[in-house]
């Protein structure tokens, strides 16, 4: 298809007609006097010097021929000549399918390629036409200077020949300029042309590129209704099963690729029907990289194909660590569906975010996180709280008088949190004086024991109390000590300070009742002379 050379005609264009057959007429005079120089000539070095440059002139004139032609006509003849019986090469048929889009790049460009190769040619010129201008300043001078008649005539036998040379490449650089100046008056502005290659480009071709876009979504929802309706048939013949089968997996796995492929079949058939070669060039272009990209993650591609047939390291309804949280893999597709009973979240993760994760079968006793929401915990050395908020990223609590703490999830586990909602024990360790050594053992512990019970009833803790024992614990330094050991249900885990501070209070008065001692650390004092001060 020939491609016009975008120029008009003008008062410009007859100039620069004009010039180039001055241009012709000097070329073609200075030939003549080549070819005169060649036959008078006697030299064979000389007459090999003549012939190269009558040979350069033949292929000036040529040029100055073709600019003549070009600008008379406006196209380039060039297109016209006859082609050559071109010899089948993949390369070369690849580049065919490339060429719509390359000649569509080259023609947005022209005008600025055209206007670069008219700047460099110019400076060439200006430089050129200076040297002949010298030469010729340089001759005249030499021949005015000089006295020798040989030398004189031997300067004007030279003279004609660079003067033809000097106003040649004269009439070649100002029938450059002025092509230069004309394409400059033709340009426009930037935005302006910019808003004239979109308004062309969506013109002509806006309309197949959205029914060729329209046929590739359409071939996709047509494939995934089509597997919907098949999976639906299926599963009402065969029954309802609680996990997909591998041979479902594979079924849809296949699917996927078939609406794929279909799909971009169904878009270059389009494009084919509109004969648009330039869309259809950028589309096939498009897809080759993404078949190259392909190319380069085909293993991870297969390691995704795996999971998917539920055949890989991660399979559904197994636990899986991720975060450092427990999950549940509920589903596995192009994006996964994670779930935490305990938290009540929900993670929808990229496939491959799961290659080279290990899940295992999970037993229904196990944890999936220290605590829920509303229990009480006691997080490290710190005072017991409870959990307001909680997710894989952080856990808040709050403390009995209103602080609030933050952590990140990573931490509060790594803290080993003690859970006080499931069950907990009350641990108070009690005094009582030597005078009742032969006491402690045996009554006193059932006693005491008889006397918190009644006052759990009392207070209405009794039915939450799982476990109560009162022991004998150790002989101390000054007092013989028992512990009371106390389990109660979780639901009293917002108060289990005060339940200590009471059992303490119970054990006081049970002794207040019993008059039973309860001593205080005893100070011995050692003098010089080895007396002993025992204050009392």
């Amino acid at each position: 298809m020939a491609e016009p050379f975008e120029a008009e005609m003008s008062e410009g264009t007859a100039e620069m007609l004009t010039s180039l057959l001055e241009l012709q007429k000097s070329i073609t005079e200075q030939i003549e006097l080549s070819q005169q120089k060649l036959q008078d000539s006697t030299s064979e070095s000389e007459k090999s010097d003549l012939e190269k440059k009558i040979h350069q002139l033949d292929n000036q004139l040529s040029e100055a021929k073709n600019d003549f032609e070009r600008i008379a006509t406006g196209v380039e003849s060039a297109l016209f000549a006859e082609k050559k019986a071109e010899i089948f090469s993949w390369k070369d048929e690849l580049a065919s399918l490339l060429e719509p889009a390359i000649k569509e790049l080259k023609r947005f460009t022209v005008r600025a390629r055209k206007k670069t190769d008219l700047k460099d040619e110019i400076a060439d010129l200006e430089l050129l036409t200076a040297t002949a201008t010298q030469a010729v300043s340089h001759l005249q001078q030499t021949a005015d200077e000089t006295a020798d008649k040989r030398v004189q005539n031997q300067i004007k036998a030279l003279q004609p020949e660079w003067f033809n040379i000097e106003k040649r490449l004269q009439k070649k650089l100002e029938l450059t300029r002025s092509e230069l100046q004309q394409l400059e008056g033709q340009e426009v502005s930037l935005v302006e042309s910019s808003q004239k290659s979109l308004r062309s480009f969506f013109k002509n071709r806006g309309l197949y590129l959205v029914v060729a876009a329209l046929t590739f979504l359409a071939v996709l929802l047509a494939f995934r209704i089509l597997y919907r309706l098949v999976v639906a048939f299926s599963v009402r013949f065969a029954g309802q099963q609680e996990e997909r089968s591998v041979q479902i997996r594979l079924f849809y796995l296949i699917f996927q690729v078939l609406s794929v492929v279909f799909a971009i079949v169904g878009m270059f058939f389009v494009l084919y029907l509109a004969e648009d070669w330039f869309l259809l060039s950028m589309a096939i272009i498009f897809f080759l990289g993404l078949a190259w990209t392909i190319r380069q993650g085909l293993p991870r591609l297969w390691q995704q194909a795996r999971l998917m047939l539920n055949v890989g390291s991660v399979r559904e309804n197994e636990r899986l660590l991720m975060h450092g949280v427990a999950w549940r893999v509920a589903s596995i597709n192009v994006f996964c569906k994670l779930v935490n009973p305990s938290l009540d979240v929900e993670l929808r993760v990229p496939i491959e975010n799961l290659i080279g994760m290990v899940s295992r079968p999970w037993h229904p006793e196990e944890p999936w996180f220290p605590c829920k929401k509303g229990d009480w915990v006691v997080v490290g050395d710190a005072s017991r709280a409870k959990v307001v908020s909680l997710s894989h990223e952080q856990v808040e609590v709050v403390e009995r008088g209103g602080k609030r703490i933050v952590y990140p999830t990573q931490t509060f586990l790594e803290a080993s949190p003690a859970n006080l909602s499931r069950n907990f024990r009350v641990r108070v360790i009690f005094g009582l004086s030597y005078s009742l050594q032969s006491e402690v053992t045996s009554e006193i512990p059932e006693v005491l024991q008889k006397y918190i019970t009644l006052r759990l009833e009392e207070e209405g803790y009794h039915n939450k109390c799982l476990n109560l024992r009162v022991e004998f614990m150790q002989a101390n330094a000054s007092s013989l000590d028992l512990i009371i050991l106390a389990d109660f249900s979780g639901s009293l885990a917002d108060i289990s300070k005060r339940l200590e501070r009471s059992i303490q209070k119970w054990c006081v008065e049970c002794c207040t009742i019993n008059s039973w001692e309860i001593p205080f650390p005893q100070l011995t004092v050692h003098g010089l002379a080895g007396e002993e001060l025992q204050p009392g």
